[in-house]
């Protein structure tokens, strides 16, 4: 892991070295990310939009002949809820609010009575032994969550803490869905917060990534592990995008 986690920060110094500075492009980039993100997150859950099809829906509002309202509605939502989480990352804080905030965006075109609230039944995670906490003791446990990140902020690194509210917002499953979603989310706020660029998990690691998720509830590592694989080949995207648009210029 210590191997791994110098070369994040090897990157992350040749990224903050190089940062452009032009409004325009930092714009393209934050919208390159906002597809990207929003088309891998929703396909790791069952999305069916391609990129190119989650790029048409957010940016030119049309839908897709053949694909059900509700993949819209989630692309529509991610998109919203991504732009919520840049406003946010300034704050350098994660507050509930903000987390029910998140959610609503989301959802609230899925439903909109459960859209920014925790739910009110038992769910379970398919494929999963572990049982998912009481909605009884959500607030609680919400309320706990977000009083801890402080603390932990102060003792992880950057990648590691943003694994951790990754896997701790998850574990808790507050909402009735979207939960994997608002996990990402999280986890991107918390790495813009540190100065980091936007990580994505592609869709083709969805097993790998369950797989370190359920592991999680026993052992942090390969979770953290996975996360911190995927933020450093993010960040050599990023670097690779920064290479390209300098040749253009």
């Amino acid at each position: 892991m210590k191997k791994i986690l110098a070369e994040i920060d090897r990157l992350q110094k040749e990224i903050n070295k190089h940062r452009p500075r032009n409004k325009t492009v930092l714009k393209q980039i934050r919208e390159y990310y906002k597809v990207g993100l929003t088309y891998s997150s929703n396909a790791l859950e069952g999305n069916s939009l391609t990129e190119s099809e989650t790029k048409i829906v957010i940016e030119d509002g049309l839908t897709i002949n053949g694909k059900p309202l509700k993949d819209h509605f989630e692309a529509l939502g991610h998109g919203e809820a991504y732009d919520l989480m840049y406003n946010l990352y300034k704050h350098q804080a994660i507050a509930e609010a903000d987390i029910k905030k998140l959610h609503k965006l989301f959802y609230y075109r899925i439903d909109a009575k459960n859209a920014g609230k925790y739910r009110k039944i038992k769910v379970f995670i398919s494929g999963s032994k572990y049982p998912l906490p009481l909605p009884e003791n959500l607030p609680a446990l919400m309320a706990d969550f977000v009083r801890k990140l402080p603390a932990m902020k102060k003792k992880l690194h950057p990648v590691e803490f943003a694994a951790r509210v990754h896997k701790d917002f998850v574990f808790i499953h507050p909402f009735v869905d979207g939960n994997g979603r608002l996990a990402r989310l999280l986890m991107n706020l918390a790495l813009l917060q540190a100065g980091y660029n936007i990580t994505i998990i592609p869709p083709i690691r969805r097993r790998d990534y369950i797989d370190t998720l359920e592991k999680a509830h026993e052992d942090d590592k390969p979770v953290t592990a996975f996360i911190a694989e995927m933020v450093m080949e993010t960040q050599k995207d990023y670097i690779r995008l920064f290479e390209e648009n300098k040749k253009i210029k």
